[in-house]
């Protein structure tokens, strides 16, 4: 894995730079909760669905997510940076708040 703040060197005038070059983020405890929140905000019909260009709720999936968010939380207690767990338990609330408000 690539340290998301490695330096990428820059290309000579003899090679080409493709995508593969590229490292891609990962690693990262505040990027991956954001990937299934937004996932989540596309369940919930928050957000658009890139593919389907619609905004459709699915509450099944949409608790799904915030289920599994929920459990990460709880296995992961303890062996978060104060700023992970907070994040986490800001997007946490953010779902929540969304689904009640859909399930009403």
């Amino acid at each position: 894995m690539v340290p998301h703040d490695a330096e990428i060197p820059l290309p000579t005038a003899t090679q080409t730079r493709t995508a593969g070059d590229v490292p891609l983020p990962g690693g990262n405890f505040t990027l991956f909760v954001q990937k299934l929140a937004y996932q989540a905000l596309m369940t919930l019909g928050v957000v658009e669905n890139p593919l389907t260009k619609k905004r459709e709720a699915n509450l099944p999936h949409a608790q799904s997510v915030i289920d599994d968010l929920m459990m990460l939380r709880e296995k992961t207690a303890g062996n978060l940076s104060p700023s992970e767990s907070e994040h986490l338990t800001q997007v946490l609330s953010e779902l929540q708040r969304h689904f009640v408000s859909l399930k009403s």
